[in-house]
């Protein structure tokens, strides 16, 4: 089988790279009661595309580190980034983000899951990120 519907049947030059410019900068979570990820912050590390996370800890942020991306164009004849994935391993979990860009926001799918025998619930959230910029 060479596709699974008619949107995949496109002639692309895949020699093009995805763009990434819709991701450049600090991204901070709308929500600012979240207790959550506070902000991700894009760059390339070693010439492929990364993210660093900042979570909200009990004295201030948690750097999570760098992350390398997944990126997921819009089409598959698109050549512009509408989503990523990536994996934060802490060893006692995992946390796997899914984003998709719409309408200049990022919305930001979590999935946790405690690997440490500790009986915590495994769980699941969504959450909407701005970029910050100087236009205000």
């Amino acid at each position: 089988m060479e596709f699974a519907q008619v949107y995949d049947r496109v002639e692309s030059d895949v020699a093009q790279p995805l763009g990434t410019a819709g991701l450049a900068g600090v991204w901070i979570n709308s929500n600012p009661d979240t207790n959550g990820i506070a902000r991700m912050e894009f760059s390339e590390v070693e010439g492929k595309p990364a993210v660093r996370v900042d979570a909200i800890g009990p004295n201030g942020l948690i750097d999570w580190g760098s992350a390398p991306l997944k990126l997921f164009a819009a089409s598959p004849s698109s050549r512009t980034t509408a989503g990523f994935t990536c994996t934060y391993d802490f060893g006692f979990a995992e946390t796997r983000l899914q984003a998709m860009i719409m309408k200049g926001l990022i919305v930001l799918a979590q999935f946790h899951k405690f690997k440490d025998d500790s009986g915590r619930m495994d769980f699941f959230v969504r959450e909407y990120f701005a970029v910050v910029h100087d236009r205000y």
